[in-house]
């Protein structure tokens, strides 16, 4: 049982990242982009060291105190992801024609994995671990971009910009295997993310702190932003945090990070539940070889 709670894990965190893609659509309804992400990551934080003060004994939800020495690579988790991974991947959508295009792109991760993986921590990755991501990937692409009439990649800078959120995400995850194994994944997770916060605060009073306080007694009114902004700090930012974080202690950059591919297939059927979008053969051929790549990208054989 020990062997696949980490894959179990990795599910839920993708499916609850996908489930955030709906969410933050609705909540920009009423929050901008800099607003939303600081709500949601407070009210995270605060949520986290509720926990931590419950579950004090628990290996992976008690809280710690973080020791000096271990203090830059919080810091350096929290600059990774979320601050600079938010604020590039907010101006890769605005720098490419379609939304899909930019989805494609940044489908690129769980290639990038194993060479950041390789070169830094030098992590094994075997053959089957490249063949089973590249045919993942290939079935991200037909799920996200066939039918797709606009192929224009855009200018140089969006290319470059997707190529920085995909570096920042997989730096990240480095950054958790880089943490002492004396911390659980809440207390990674909470600290990282309150150092980001630390960023994020200063960059949010400069620029949007007033239109908030101005618009406090009309947002309270838009019930469904409300609930969207408590599901992305809930789910997608303790709950999917947590078990990203557990997940990539136990099995690895590379293999945990080919899970990415699984997010459009959850919101592709998400989309499919909540709003009757049909998922076309085409799909459905994308989502068999995303499965067939997880499987085959897990199975470590030869180097």
């Amino acid at each position: 049982m020990k062997r696949i709670l980490p894959y179990i894990a990795i599910i839920f965190a993708m499916l609850f990242w996908a489930g955030a893609g709906i969410a933050v659509k609705e909540a920009l309804v009423v929050f901008t982009p800099l607003t939303l992400i600081i709500l949601r990551f407070t009210l995270a934080v605060i949520l986290m060291l509720i926990l931590g003060i419950i579950f004090r004994n628990n290996d992976i939800l008690q809280l710690q105190k973080v020791d000096k020495q271990d203090i830059p690579l919080f810091m350096l988790g929290g600059l990774f992801q979320p601050f600079l991974y938010f604020i590039f991947e907010t101006y890769t959508y605005q720098s490419f024609a379609s939304p899909t295009i930019a989805e494609a792109m940044l489908s690129t991760q769980p290639i990038m994995a194993p060479i950041f993986a390789w070169l830094i921590l030098r992590e094994k990755v075997t053959r089957n671990n490249i063949f089973g991501i590249i045919v993942s990937t290939v079935g991200v692409l037909v799920l996200i971009l066939v039918g797709v009439g606009d192929f224009a990649l855009g200018n140089p800078w969006g290319i470059l910009l997707a190529f920085l959120t995909v570096s920042m995400s997989v730096s990240y995850s480095i950054v958790l295997r880089r943490v002492p194994s004396r911390y659980s994944p809440l207390s990674i997770v909470f600290y990282v993310q309150l150092f980001s916060l630390c960023l994020f605060y200063p960059l949010w009073g400069i620029l949007e702190a007033n239109q908030l306080i101005h618009h406090t007694t009309s947002i309270l009114h838009h019930t469904t932003s409300l609930l969207a902004v408590l599901y992305l700090a809930i789910f997608a930012s303790v709950t999917a945090f947590i078990l990203f974080c557990y997940t990539v202690r136990k099995i690895g950059v590379t293999r945990a990070n080919v899970f990415n591919n699984v997010r459009p297939i959850f919101t592709a059927i998400l989309m499919w539940l909540l709003f009757d979008e049909i998922l076309p053969i085409s799909k459905w051929i994308g989502i068999i070889l995303i499965i067939i790549g997880l499987y085959l990208s897990q199975n470590n054989g030869k180097k």
